[in-house]
């Protein structure tokens, strides 16, 4: 997973409320075994429609997407996310955020950034002719107009995106420590003895 620390460009101006991930990665999508190409899959519904956000020019991989209340209801499906990361979205800010597709953006990298409606609104606004920027470290939201929004993020979280740590990424820097264990157990539980055939 890449560290996420700075994220800055064009922000789609969404803004849509009670999105669900049904509408980010329709179910036909999920037949796949790979997470590449489900880009071509997400808002398949609205991209069909005319002068629809996410087909304008200077939205085309856009790093932020910015949302309506209660974004990513519906069911569990992780593909919402894979789809997302796909597009290059690596940001969304909305007022509020369904927790398991709030989880499950922070599994793949994607930054859920919550912001009260006015802030969100002044955002929306703003990205309709400018760029919007997100630093994590500071955790705050800031347009070229000097709007300055704070916003919070669980201290855990923000750790393991600022490092680049999925769940892979912690066990593997608990290394040392596994294996410390695991010698230890070899010595004193030898009757465990791992890798050792109960037949023998």
């Amino acid at each position: 997973m890449e560290p996420v620390r700075e994220i800055e460009g064009r922000a789609c101006p969404f803004g849509r409320k009670n999105v669900d991930t049904d509408l980010i990665i329709p179910a036909k999508w999920l037949k796949t075994i790979s997470r590449e190409g489900l880009g071509r899959g997400a808002f398949e519904a609205l991209r069909g429609q005319p002068d629809n956000v996410f087909e304008r020019e200077e939205f085309l991989g856009a790093p932020i997407i910015i949302a309506g209340d209660n974004f990513g209801c519906g069911s569990s499906r992780e593909h919402a996310a894979w789809a997302l990361l796909d597009m290059g979205v690596k940001a969304v800010i909305a007022p509020s955020f369904s927790d398991i597709f709030s989880g499950n953006a922070f599994k793949n990298g994607i930054l859920t950034v919550e912001l009260p409606q006015e802030a969100v609104d002044r955002l929306l606004e703003v990205a309709e002719t400018d760029p919007v920027t997100i630093d994590l470290e500071r955790q705050i939201v800031t347009t070229p107009f000097q709007d300055r929004f704070t916003f919070e993020i669980d201290p855990f979280r923000k750790h393991c995106l600022l490092e680049g740590l999925d769940e892979v990424g912690l066990t593997l820097a608990r290394d040392a420590a596994i294996s410390d264990y695991e010698q230890r157990q070899d010595s004193e539980m030898p009757w465990l003895g791992r890798g050792t055939s109960l037949a023998a």
